[in-house]
């Protein structure tokens, strides 16, 4: 699962996603008929376009016995969202079903592969952002972790204040920039408080928000998407 940011302006990302699973044995397929999950229409109130979205999305992935997603906000609107757009209507089983087999990339890695370690090798001080939706809807907090710390050579630093939002909330950016503004600049400050010059994180999205807010602070920090340093990273 791309996910429309990650097709758009982050392809890098997907690529690197399917890298590391190829690697790790699985068969991926990448379904070229799939489409928005429907969030931006979900999480403005549209009901009715969100679930025309989400009606093509449970067509394209009909078949997959397994969906990996590179955001987790997206991977939760799947499973949070969609149940509930089509509870009582003629799609109910089949989101429920999609739900069940959904899951974002570091959670499949580790809850559904079992992976424990890694031939992965970085040499960095790195903390990582926590995406409200992925921390808070999908309960994947420990897992990124747990693979940063299969990376030989990289010191993983905690970042304070995880639970945090970095203000970009998708629209919320756009119509309370004020108030997005000053929530990234205070998870710049805990970022840069760290020490580390490797910022990680599962959604681009948030990472985008807080790359650019560092970029207009005058800071060269590394940011990655997990997959990305995972990819990178692996040796043979």
């Amino acid at each position: 699962m791309v996910t429309c940011l990650g097709d758009a302006l982050f392809p890098r990302v997907g690529v690197a996603a399917v890298e590391v699973l190829t690697k790790l044995g699985v068969a991926v397929d990448f379904p070229g008929g799939q489409t928005c999950c429907g969030q931006p229409a979900y999480n403005a109130g549209y009901a009715a376009a969100a679930r025309a979205a989400a009606r093509a999305f449970l067509g394209a992935f009909a078949g997959s016995e397994y969906v990996v997603s590179i955001s987790g906000s997206c991977a939760a609107m799947v499973r949070d969202g969609f149940p509930r757009l089509f509870a009582g209507r003629p799609e109910e089983a089949a989101a429920a079903e999609l739900a069940a087999r959904t899951f974002e990339f570091s959670e499949f890695l580790v809850d559904v592969l079992g992976v424990d370690e890694l031939p992965v090798a970085r040499h960095a001080t790195a903390t990582l952002h926590h995406s409200c939706h992925t921390r808070r809807l999908l309960g994947v907090v420990c897992q990124p972790e747990r693979l940063l710390g299969m990376v030989a050579g990289l010191e993983y630093v905690p970042l304070a204040h995880p639970e945090l939002c970095c203000g970009f909330g998708g629209t919320f950016a756009v119509k309370m920039a004020r108030i997005s503004t000053a929530m990234v600049d205070e998870k710049v400050d805990h970022i840069l408080e760290s020490g580390a010059g490797l910022l990680v994180g599962l959604d681009m999205s948030c990472l985008m928000n807080i790359e650019g807010r560092l970029r207009r602070r005058g800071h060269s920090l590394e940011v990655r998407h997990l997959a990305e340093v995972l990819a990178a990273g692996w040796q043979g």
